[in-house]
């Protein structure tokens, strides 16, 4: 079956990486400059670093790239089986995207979004045949973390939901049916987890490395929050905590935190900056 990603930011790239080690045929397309090129570079820097752990052969590294076509023409998604978009959290654009997607693609084809917070019947909503539209939200880095939250909307078929699920189950990932809520489960529940990190900070009780170290040696997680939204990039924590909030009326809980925006204005995104890709 040939898959197709729209955006080839980091999580475009690691979902393109999945799909080509488990023997599809790929086509990641992105439209803004330079993108296609540094997407190409990085996943070969990626699939180097993996054979020189031994976690893949010379042979196995070559196969992936050789099922990965890298394109700027959106024209080349024809034909595909599934069209995972994963480009910047904006509902508009993702509209005007899927019906991009829909216009070129068959009516069997599932057209999905790696959204991490927003309505998938408000994106499905932009296409005519809503039924096939289903939120498949990977977790970063995508390659590695085994969960996948699979999110149908009010208009999702049965049979395109339980299509969805069965690919992703054959890509040895751990996938859970989420309601197509705000944040659905996971960056619902993680709301809290960034939101009283920054107002301890906030109130001048601990500062970022404190609250991690206490986070990592005494409350058991495997990164503290500011390592975690650090790595994530605060642009993207940031608009989704903005979208959560309002989205559940400006319930207080899930209130943003001035010192992330000033964080984001000031262009201190961390690891990643991928604003656009992510």
């Amino acid at each position: 079956m040939k898959v197709s990603v729209i955006g080839a930011g980091t999580m475009g790239v690691g979902i393109a990486q999945i799909a080509a080690t488990k023997g599809h045929e790929v086509f990641l397309y992105d439209s803004f400059d330079g993108a296609i090129e540094t997407a190409e570079s990085k996943l070969k820097t990626i699939l180097d670093r993996l054979v020189e752990k031994e976690r893949v052969t010379q042979k196995e590294n070559e196969t992936i790239l050789g099922n990965i076509n890298f394109t700027k023409n959106i024209q080349e998604i024809q034909g595909s089986g599934l069209v995972i978009e994963a480009i910047i959290e904006n509902l508009e654009i993702k509209q005007k995207v899927f019906t991009e997607i829909e216009s070129l693609v068959s009516e069997d084809c599932i057209i999905a979004s790696n959204t991490s917070s927003l309505s998938i019947a408000s994106i499905a909503s932009a296409c005519k045949k809503a039924e096939r539209v289903v939120g498949i939200h990977f977790f970063n880095p995508a390659p590695l973390m085994p969960l996948v939250e699979i999110i149908p909307a009010v208009q999702t078929s049965e049979d395109a939901l339980n299509k969805a699920k069965s690919i992703i189950d054959a890509w040895d990932k751990v996938t859970v049916i989420a309601k197509d809520t705000p944040g659905f489960i996971v960056n619902r529940v993680a709301r809290p987890f960034y939101g009283e990190a920054l107002r301890i900070y906030e109130e001048g009780v601990a500062d970022f490395a404190t609250i991690d170290w206490a986070m990592r040696e005494i409350g058991g997680f495997r990164m503290g929050p500011f390592e975690l939204m650090d790595y994530i990039g605060n642009d993207i924590n940031y608009m989704v905590t903005e979208t959560v909030f309002s989205s559940f009326y400006f319930d207080s809980r899930y209130k943003p935190s001035f010192t992330q925006k000033r964080m984001m204005e000031a262009g201190y995104l961390g690891k990643e900056h991928q604003l656009l890709h992510l």
